[in-house]
């Protein structure tokens, strides 16, 4: 079946001088000394279905004084939520990471899909200064230009009609569970049939920590600690289409969450015939169907936004990681039909849309959405994923790279940590996904050519980490 693929060609433009620009006294990055860290998981939990991968048995040396003073620090006073690898960053500029030794990295995570522009991007850090300096947070008892400029704009590059902001992506997805849910009582409430209040999410699926997005999560590790969550999910195999219309009902289904390309799940692209099947199955239940694209959209595949690779418009989108830039924020983008649907008071958000980082997010929506940018990014990602292949292709634990634009993943035969702590040592910062055994690079979109090659060479030398990991 035919996957979300083939863009156009073009390049981007070196990133600015920020230093010279902003004068900033920063010093210049010493070159990475193999240093060996730990595994940095992308949800930063423990997972005990993930993959076994034994570290290399090599030795670690001390961390600086400065370094261990803020661990420690951090461990006496913030709740032990993240297993954090210990290295305490200090400063970005453009696709590279210091930390505050000094050292460098070449970030192929972008803060988890969020840095889009890289760090320090001289017209993002213009939008912040110039908006900080005239109004940051008014609350939405009042107006505000920013907030309204942003809706227009997103209105007018998207499907949608209406927007609604929150100040992350597991907000916007419950926002969207409210939707769904007003959705149906508003269009139904006059007929016998009982009203939609369902959901259908699927397998390897990621939408966040909040209880209702927490219960379209099917990683059953992430829900149990905190059963009971929100009833009525019921989860189906991604990408099969008998399933999925067996499972959308009317009179049930209120609506279907699905990720275009599943991220934290392993990198899974849905085909194109699936989800027009689950467009079709939902328009013959009466249900609403969702697109999360809070970490594919927003140009990450090479197209401003993932759903139009496959000829299907959603009822509901939902927005976030990378729009302000690295600020918080997350948008649900709706057809006219769903916000006729929600009436004042209905959901409502202190920090949403404020003036600050909407005037931010302006900047990056400008940014991304332009022609050349986006095909700038589908090139790249085609020449990464081919000097993957090439250089990793032919080692017996790559069973696959996959990915769309510059979000790319690599599967193992075995636990992917050993490589990320190589590849970290040698000044490549990576993330994991799936059950461990992927690896997942979602670099800042202005990412060179040649730090891709750069990329590549560090993978192919470290591999010999997975080789200790599968003796051991």
């Amino acid at each position: 079946m035919a996957s979300l693929q083939s863009f156009c060609a073009a390049t981007v433009s070196p990133a600015t001088d920020l230093r010279r620009l902003f004068r900033l006294e920063t010093g210049k990055g010493l070159p990475i000394s193999r240093v060996q860290f730990h595994t940095f998981y992308s949800c930063l939990i423990a997972d005990e279905k993930q993959m076994p991968s034994p570290a290399a048995p090599t030795r670690k040396p001390p961390l600086s004084a400065k370094s261990l003073d803020l661990i420690e620090r951090e461990k006496r006073v913030l709740v032990g939520t993240y297993a954090r690898t210990p290295v305490v960053c200090a400063r970005g500029e453009g696709c590279k990471l210091y930390d505050v030794d000094g050292r460098e990295y070449l970030d192929m995570t972008a803060g988890i899909a969020v840095n889009s522009l890289g760090h320090g991007d001289v017209d993002w850090l213009k939008a912040v200064m110039e908006q900080a300096n005239t109004l940051t947070h008014v609350s939405n008892v009042y107006y505000s230009e920013p907030q309204v400029i942003l809706a227009e704009n997103l209105v007018e590059c998207s499907f949608a009609d209406r927007v609604f902001f929150t100040n992350s992506g597991t907000e916007a997805n419950e926002a969207a569970i409210k939707f769904a849910r007003k959705f149906q009582r508003f269009s139904h409430s006059s007929e016998e049939a009982p009203i939609s209040t369902d959901f259908i999410a699927f397998s390897n699926s990621f939408h966040g920590r909040t209880m209702g997005a927490l219960a379209l999560t099917s990683k059953e590790n992430y829900r149990l600690p905190f059963e009971p969550v929100m009833p009525g999910v019921k989860f189906i195999e991604y990408g099969n289409i008998e399933e999925a219309k067996k499972a959308i009902v009317f009179g049930k289904t209120a609506a279907v969450f699905v990720e275009p390309i599943q991220g934290e799940g392993g990198i899974h692209s849905a085909t194109k015939e699936f989800l027009q099947a689950l467009r079709k199955a939902c328009d013959d239940a009466s249900s609403l169907l969702i697109f999360d694209e809070v970490q594919c959209g927003l140009g990450r595949t090479g197209r401003l936004w993932a759903y139009e690779a496959c000829d299907v418009v959603p009822d509901i989108m939902t927005l976030a990681k990378p729009l302000a830039g690295g600020l918080p924020i997350g948008a649900v983008l709706t057809s006219e039909k769903v916000a006729a649907a929600i009436n004042y008071g209905d959901h409502g958000s202190t920090f949403a849309g404020s003036p600050l980082v909407c005037h931010a997010a302006l900047a990056v929506l400008k940014k991304i959405g332009d022609p050349s940018f986006l095909e700038a990014v589908a090139k790249k990602g085609l020449r990464f994923k081919e000097l993957l292949t090439r250089k990793l292709g032919k080692n017996p634990h790559v069973k696959e790279v996959r990915g769309l634009g510059l979000i790319v993943g690599i599967e193992f035969d075995v636990g992917a940590a050993p490589l990320v702590d190589a590849c970290r040592a040698s000044g490549l910062l990576l993330l994991t996904a799936g059950k461990g055994n992927v690896i997942r690079m979602v670099p800042p979109l202005i990412i060179s050519v040649e730090e891709l090659e750069e990329a590549s060479d560090i993978l192919e030398m470290c591999l010999p980490a997975l080789d200790v990991a599968a003796v051991l």
